[in-house]
């Protein structure tokens, strides 16, 4: 497995709300987490920090090389409650922070698989072979009126109301999150992101990026063209290759 992730401010906010983090498990299994904040300057970082680390933290300590696909499941189901209620008590009692959120995406690639724990609009998609495809349903209004057949995809990413997300990490007590697990063989990649670079590259792109850069470059390559588009939010992207 090989790890690679930036996140940029981008040319518009004067913060980064985004947070990434990325490791290795003792066994060689790799991991990503990836979070866009919200709630003002404070809060939105505040908010993605303390989930990122919290459900880093959580998955170091609980992870065993023999685990079961459905015990690491579990493991990152918990991971995210502990951060979801560290952000939402924080939120409640901290000056400030009120109403602070935070999107999350969490993967863990084990024994050519992909396990994929999310909430909110930051998004995951997987390469194998010569195509690529979406692996979280974004939790949005926007998402929620394409499923409908009201909106295209491409109508979808300049919508007004493309930002307003359903389900975000610290905003309530409980969170509801999608699981997903995937096969992720030799040559396999998983691109994590928040939605300063999906709004910006669609899947055409995403995949010539892919085939045309290495694994290393491709972060980078892909921020610097998000912000080439508009970079009107913070980007973040992790990578990680089989």
């Amino acid at each position: 497995m090989k790890l690679y992730s930036q996140s940029d401010i981008g040319l518009i906010r004067q913060s980064n709300q985004d947070y990434c983090l990325t490791g290795y498990f003792p066994d060689g299994a790799a991991w990503a987490i990836v979070c866009d904040g919200m709630g003002g300057a404070n809060g939105g970082s505040t908010a993605s920090h303390v989930a990122t680390e919290s459900i880093a933290e959580t998955l170091t300590t609980g992870y065993r090389e023999d685990m079961t696909g459905t015990e690491i499941s579990n493991l990152m189901k918990l991971a995210v409650d502990y951060a979801n209620k560290s952000v939402y008590e924080m939120s409640r009692y901290v000056s400030g922070l009120e109403g602070m959120g935070t999107t999350v995406v969490c993967v863990i690639a084990k024994d050519e698989r992909l396990h994929v724990v999310h909430a909110g609009d930051s998004r995951a998609y997987l390469f194998t072979g010569d195509s690529i495809r979406q692996i979280t349903t974004d939790h949005s209004i926007v998402q929620e009126l394409v499923s409908a057949g009201q909106l295209t995809k491409e109508q979808a990413r300049i919508h007004p109301n493309r930002n307003l997300i359903t389900r975000a990490l610290g905003t309530e007590p409980k969170l509801v999150t999608d699981y997903n697990t995937v096969e992720f063989k030799d040559g396999a990649k998983v691109i994590v992101c928040t939605d300063g670079m999906s709004n910006y590259i669609t899947d055409e792109s995403l995949l010539e990026f892919i085939r045309s850069n290495d694994c290393e470059k491709l972060p980078d390559m892909l921020i610097q063209k998000a912000k080439e588009l508009g970079g009107s939010d913070n980007i973040t992207v992790a990578v990680i290759s089989s």
